[in-house]
C-alpha cells in the first residue's frame, strides 16, 4: 500500500511542476513515506534525516516531508525533535502534500497535517489519472480497520474502515490496463471487508475481471473474520482470480488468538482453508506469524508448529511481537526476549522446510508465469507464476507481459528457474 500511494503522491506532485529524481542527491524535495507496523520505523526515519543533512551540509536544503504512518502516529515529537523536517502529513492527508510544498517554497516552517480525512483524500486522487505502467499493479480499494487487534497500530493511524465507490475502482483498474498492466493487485489493510453500499469485494472483482487486457487479479490482505462465502464462490468461478491467498492467522492457540482479540478461532480458520480448496483444489495459502505474543507458552507455540504442518503455507512471515505505542498489548508483560528469540528461530526453520519441500515438488512441473521485467543482465526475464513464487527464464525474445508455459528446472528459497514451453492463454470469469 505505500508503494501505491507512493506512487499516487508522485502524480500529484506533477500538478506543482515536480518530478521525481533517480538520484536524492539532487531533489528539490525529498519525502520520506514510512510505515509503523514495526519497531524502530521512527529511528529509520531519524537516520535518513541524518543521511540527508550530511549529503546536503553544504547544499541547499530540499523541501523535507514525512508522510505515512510514522508521520500521524508521532508527527509533534518529530517536528520537535528534528528541525530539518519541514512538514508531516498522515497517510490520509496526501491530497494536501501539493499546497504543503508551495506553502514550504515560501519558507512557511513545520507544518502537520495528520487529519483523517480520507474521502476528500480519495477524491483529490480520482480527479489525476494513475501513470503506474507496470504490468503488475496495485490499486488501493480499501483502507483503514475496524478489528482493533490489541497488538495493531493500523486502527490508529490510517483510521476506520473505508471502502471507495466500484465505479471509481473500475475507472482507476481500466487506466492501469490502458497503460499496460496485465494484473492488478486489489489492496487493503482489510481488503476483503471492502463493502460499497453492498458490493462486496467478490462483486468488484467479477466486475475488474471484465476488463479485456487484465489476466490476472490478486487482493492482500485478508481478514479471516471477513471471508465470507460469496468471496470463496469468485475463487471457483473467476479463472482471472489467482489461487494464492495471504490469509494472516498470528497464531496456532485459540488463547493467544483471544488475547489478540483475533475474533476468529483456528476451527474457523480450518473451515474456511477447506472450503476454499473444495471450490479450487490447486489453491494455496501464505499466512503472518506473531512469534512470543505476551502469554504464550510452549503448548501455544506447540499448537502454532501444528498449524504450519498442518496447511503447508508456502510462505510465511514470521515476527516477534513487536510493542507499539498506543496499543492495548503495549503494557504486557513481554515473553523472555531470549525465548522468544529461539522459538522465533525454531518456527522459521520449520516453515523453511515446509517451503522447501513444496518447492521440490514443482521441479519439472510446467507452470503458468506472467513475465513482468527484463532483468538488468543477459538476457533473462522475471515473472510470476499463479502462487505468486518468483520465476526466471533466459529468452532471446522479449516476454514482457506475457504469459507463458514455463518448466521449472530448479530453484532455492526465492527464485524459481525455468524453460520456455509455450504460449498459453487465459480465460475470463465464468459468467
Amino acid at each position: 500500500m505505500n508503494e501505491y500511494d507512493s506512487n499516487r503522491i508522485f502524480d500529484l506532485t506533477k500538478k506543482i511542476k515536480y518530478e521525481a529524481t533517480k538520484n536524492f542527491k539532487d531533489a528539490d524535495c525529498y519525502i520520506l513515506n514510512t510505515c509503523h507496523i514495526r519497531e524502530k520505523a521512527t529511528e529509520k526515519v531519524y537516520h535518513d534525516i541524518g543521511r540527508l543533512k550530511k549529503e546536503f551540509r553544504n547544499k541547499s536544503k530540499p523541501i523535507v516531508l514525512i508522510v505515512g504512518c510514522v508521520a500521524q502516529a508521532e508527527g509533534d515529537v518529530l517536528l520537535k525533535k528534528e528541525k530539518y523536517i519541514d512538514a508531516v502529513i498522515g497517510p490520509q492527508s496526501y491530497h494536501q502534500i501539493n499546497d504543503t510544498i508551495l506553502r514550504l517554497e515560501k519558507k512557511i516552517k513545520s507544518i502537520n497535517i495528520t487529519e483523517f480525512d480520507v474521502i476528500e483524500k480519495f477524491d483529490s486522487l480520482n480527479s489525476l489519472k494513475n501513470r503506474d505502467n507496470k504490468i503488475s499493479s496495485f490499486l488501493t480499494i480499501q483502507e483503514g480497520c475496524d478489528k482493533f487487534c490489541k497488538f495493531c497500530v493500523v486502527p490508529y493511524t490510517r483510521g476506520a474502515e473505508y471502502s471507495r465507490s466500484m465505479k471509481e475502482l473500475i475507472l482507476e483498474a481500466n487506466q492501469l490496463v490502458s497503460n499496460g498492466a496485465k494484473e492488478i493487485i486489489l489492496l487493503g489493510q482489510n481488503v476483503n471487508a471492502y463493502n460499497f453500499k453492498g458490493n462486496k469485494l467478490s462483486d468488484l472483482i467479477l466486475e475488474i475481471s471484465k476488463i479485456d487486457n487484465l489476466k490476472r487479479i490478486r487482493y492482500t490482505t485478508s481478514h479471516p473474520k471477513d471471508f465470507t462465502e460469496d468471496l470463496i464462490e469468485a475463487h471457483k468461478n473467476c479463472e482471472k482470480l489467482m489461487p494464492l491467498i495471504h490469509l494472516p492467522v498470528q497464531s496456532g492457540s485459540d488463547k493467544i488468538l483471544k488475547a489478540m482479540n483475533r475474533k476468529h478461532t483456528i476451527k474457523e480458520y480450518l473451515e474456511i482453508i477447506k472450503k476454499l480448496i473444495n471450490a479450487k483444489p490447486e489453491i494455496k495459502f501464505s499466512s503472518d506469524f506473531i512469534i512470543g505474543y505476551p502469554g504464550e507458552t510452549k503448548n501455544d507455540f506447540n499448537n502454532t508448529i501444528k498449524l504450519i504442518n498442518k496447511i503447508g503455507f508456502i510462505n510465511s512471515f514470521s515476527f516477534i511481537f513487536s510493542a507499539r505505542p498506543g496499543t492495548p498489548a503495549y503494557d504486557l508483560i513481554k515473553v523472555d526476549s531470549e525465548l522468544a528469540k529461539s522459538r522465533l528461530i525454531e518456527f522459521q526453520c520449520i516453515s523453511e522446510n515446509v517451503k522447501t519441500n513444496y518447492r521440490k515438488k514443482l521441479i519439472k512441473k510446467i507452470v503458468k508465469v506472467l513475465f513482468e521485467n527484463k532483468m538488468k543482465s543477459g538476457s533473462r526475464y522475471f515473472g510470476r507464476d499463479e502462487h505468486f513464487n518468483s520465476v526466471i527464464v533466459e529468452s532471446n525474445k522479449d516476454l514482457t507481459g506475457e504469459i507463458k508455459d514455463i518448466k521449472i528446472l530448479r530453484g532455492n528459497q526465492n527464485t524459481l528457474y525455468g524453460e520456455l514451453v509455450s504460449t498459453i492463454d487465459q480465460t475470463n470469469c465464468a459468467a
